[in-house]
């Protein structure tokens, strides 16, 4: 199913990068029930893209190979693009700046519920776009707290760089000196509950990731085998085809196969590009029911 309102007309467009949490240590939990964490965060040449053109009145229309799981599920009227949308507008607004109706189209390319922060990405990428669309600024303060308000992986996902993510995720701590990683994202194409990932998870101060990190490109790979995600364990429990996905990654000779963030995507390692792409068509043949992608990783956030 694909929906288009005015593909070929957008004046720009805005990325909205995979997340991959190449680590996730869930190290506490606080009074309110939120868990604290430590992730190791960086972001992928795949993703979402959010296009934005001039309009007499606001419009959202969705397209791409997973629009039909959104519009499906309401997702025209309750997206967190068109909530990033009106909290920026409502800022803007109150800040003496103008915020004229405008034509979104999200271009879903991403899985839904898959661990990579597609819709904190998408929300991210709309904030990010509106800013230039409108020619406004905001003081940052305002900016992190609408990032926040929307949700605790979309302040990381707002920055769009490689970083060190604490606390429910606003803690943020550039990593510039991370390198790139080649990798394919592998998903079975069943959504996961965040939620109740959690709620299995019987272990809530875990270790926390250690506070010397490398400082020569080459030592990366080894800290990050070292590490792991917290979330993993309890999401094999709620979705045992986590284990079959890592599996296929490891038999394409990954380096490292991990879930990321509460699954069930998970990201295996590579050598290069090519062998990545290699190990993505065997498994395209394989499961050609699933979702495999290919990518770079990246250390700057792009438009």
């Amino acid at each position: 199913m694909t929906i288009k309102a005015f593909s070929g007309a957008a004046e720009f467009s805005e990325t909205a990068p995979a997340k991959i949490n190449l680590a996730l240590h869930v190290v506490g939990q606080r009074a309110d029930g939120y868990h604290l964490l430590e992730t190791l965060v960086t972001f992928t040449d795949a993703g979402d893209r959010l296009f934005f053109a001039t309009a007499d009145e606001d419009h959202f229309s969705i397209s791409g190979a997973f629009a039909a799981k959104l519009t499906d599920n309401d997702g025209l009227s309750d997206n967190l693009v068109l909530r990033a949308r009106d909290l920026l507008r409502q800022a803007v607004v109150a800040s003496g700046q103008t915020a004229p109706p405008v034509a979104l189209e999200l271009e879903k390319n991403l899985p839904i519920a898959s661990g990579i922060g597609g819709g904190s990405a998408d929300a991210a990428a709309t904030l990010r776009g509106l800013l230039r669309f409108w020619s406004c600024t905001l003081p940052q303060a305002t900016l992190d707290n609408i990032a926040l308000s929307l949700g605790a992986d979309v302040p990381m996902c707002f920055a769009g760089t490689p970083l060190m993510a604490r606390g429910i995720g606003e803690e943020l701590t550039s990593l510039p000196e991370l390198p790139t990683f080649a990798m394919v994202l592998a998903n079975p194409l069943i959504g996961v509950s965040t939620p109740e990932i959690f709620r299995r998870l019987t272990i809530k101060n875990n270790p926390a990731i250690p506070t010397s990190l490398p400082q020569a490109s080459g030592d990366w790979p080894a800290f990050v085998a070292g590490l792991r995600n917290d979330l993993q364990a309890p999401a094999i429990a709620a979705l045992p085809v986590i284990s079959e996905v890592s599996q296929l990654l490891e038999e394409q000779g990954a380096s490292l196969v991990r879930m990321s963030g509460s699954g069930a995507t998970c990201f295996g390692l590579f050598s290069s590009f090519e062998a990545a792409q290699k190990a993505e068509t065997v498994l395209k043949d394989l499961r050609p029911d699933w979702y495999f992608q290919a990518t770079m990783t990246k250390q700057e956030a792009q438009p």
